[in-house]
């Protein structure tokens, strides 16, 4: 049995945030769920194009005051950010928790990510530098960095604050404004986010609205929005570069995955299951991007790592509510999310695949009311199978059995997406040339999920455009202008 921590402190105001002040939305308001439970937690803001034309208005307002700031304070009003997330951060992650169902264990980590973040992009204020370019003409030719005007952000519901709250830094810290759009299946923690940080930044410096699809469109389409950057699905990447082809606008999209995890045949096993497990990222049941939800095992290798797999999962990775600090697993984020996970095991089991754990809902009754699924794992998936090639953004693990690698390769690489893979070997060499030739953005070798600030990470082909979490982000939320004088 789990056992729930009490209500979430919910934010004061439930409005949209945007010039300094809090606005009713003229869209109106809609509830948001604790998706553990079904209950109605409160009734979010939803954002309609009128709001976002008030808001990106501000939004420009605030971009003449906050760019014109020295880069110095910009930097110091940076970290007094990260100082009250950090400050809040248990607040933050119980909000966190009880709305977008990831375990409380793992939202404060999220807090605490989300500060570094906004600290380590405070740190590179001063590396928007130019360049003098030498000339034949005994002139003087140099570039400048400066921001691109008013940015928005759209974001996912998988880590609520952690996305808004840490990809909001680079932005700001090259000296634009930016309106975030917050996820709208979880927008609490936005919200809360708001009222903490409230009074560091120029007003219209900072803009948080919450809604829809409707509201995402909006933002894309306004006139005064120099760049959006997404964290989204593959379907919604696309419909962004549409819209934004007409303006001739730059987009930045991290978008889904659908990773490899390669056990080669002279891997460690221990740390080859555990790295599987781990990669998979049933602590958020499988809702993240970077998932290595296709494992790949080498046949020498391939029933001793399903047996351990299979043995050592549950003892891992439970379902439970995830405001109890003993929960190792949350929940689906909706109804919707639910039922597609529900349809592809179903497809799995169709396809001739062998399910050989979890793939129904957890018979604890005090989960009955929330969108769970155990962790489940496919045996002897074959390229053919729907669950090989396409984004399932849940619980489900699917391993396949491979001897040679060159047709390995043609297999990893055979999918529309490229963002992260994950390799475990003990020879140097094959971990390299595998590296090389896998078409994916960010590569583990004997390790897996982690991210390194500082480590540019993004993905090929359909797993989005851009790089983030490095220098490369800060500088593409620049424009470099060239000036020539003639001496």
């Amino acid at each position: 049995m789990t056992q729930a921590l009490t209500a979430p402190p919910l934010p004061k105001r439930l409005a949209l945030y945007y010039g300094g002040k809090w606005h009713e939305p003229a869209g109106g308001y809609r509830p948001t769920f604790n998706p553990a439970t079904g209950e109605i937690l409160a009734q979010a803001p939803e954002a309609n194009a009128e709001d976002i034309a008030a808001a990106a208005e501000a939004a420009h307002q605030g971009f003449l005051a906050w760019s014109r700031l020295p880069a110095a304070e910009r930097g110091a009003r940076l970290r007094e950010i990260a100082r009250r997330v950090r400050d809040h951060a248990d607040e933050l992650a119980h909000l966190d928790a009880a709305n977008c169902g990831n375990p409380i264990q793992r939202m404060r980590p999220d807090a605490l990510n989300a500060a570094a973040q906004i600290d380590y992009y405070a740190g590179l204020v001063h590396e928007l530098k130019g360049e003098t370019i030498p000339t034949a003409d005994r002139g003087l030719n140099y570039s400048m960095r400066e921001p691109l005007g008013v940015v928005a952000r759209i974001v996912a519901y998988n880590h609520p604050l952690m996305f808004l709250a840490g990809k909001m830094a680079p932005v700001l810290a090259a000296g634009n404004s930016v309106i975030m759009k917050a996820p709208d299946q979880a927008p609490l923690s936005a919200l809360r986010f708001a009222e903490i940080i409230d009074g560091i930044l120029p007003p219209g410096t900072l803009n948080i609205v919450t809604g829809g699809s409707d509201c995402g469109e909006a933002l894309v389409l306004h006139p005064t929005v120099r760049k959006v950057a997404l964290i989204g699905s593959a379907g919604t990447g696309a419909a962004i570069l549409r819209n934004a082809a007409d303006k001739i606008m730059p987009v930045t999209l991290e978008l889904g995955g659908k990773n490899p995890l390669v056990v080669c045949p002279d891997a460690d096993l221990e740390t080859a299951v555990q790295g599987a497990i781990n990669g998979m990222n049933f602590t958020w049941a499988g809702q993240s991007c970077g998932s290595t939800s296709r494992l790949f095992v080498h046949d020498s290798l391939y029933d001793a790592v399903l047996e351990r797999l299979c043995a050592q999962l549950p003892k891992l990775h439970r379902c439970g509510l995830p405001t109890d600090p003993a929960t190792t697993m949350g929940c689906l984020i909706s109804e919707a999310q639910f039922d597609k996970v529900m349809s592809y095991i179903q497809l799995g089991i169709s396809e001739d695949a062998r399910l050989v754990a979890g793939g129904k809902r957890p018979d604890d009754p005090a989960l009955a009311k929330g969108w769970f699924i155990e962790p489940t794992v496919f045996a002897d998936v074959t390229p053919a199978m729907r669950i090989f090639r396409e984004e399932i953004f849940g619980p489900v693990l699917s391993v396949i059995r491979w001897s040679d690698e060159d047709q390995l390769i043609a297999d990893v690489n055979s999918v529309d997406y490229g963002l992260s893979a994950s390799i475990y070997t003990r020879d140097l060499a094959r971990a390299h040339r595998l590296a090389q030739r896998i078409e994916a953005g960010y590569i583990w070798i004997n390790t897996s999920s982690a991210h390194y600030l500082g480590a540019n990470f993004g993905g090929y082909k359909k797993s989005g455009l851009g790089r983030e979490e490095g220098l490369e982000e800060l500088l593409s939320y620049t424009q470099v202008k060239n000036v020539h004088v003639a001496l």
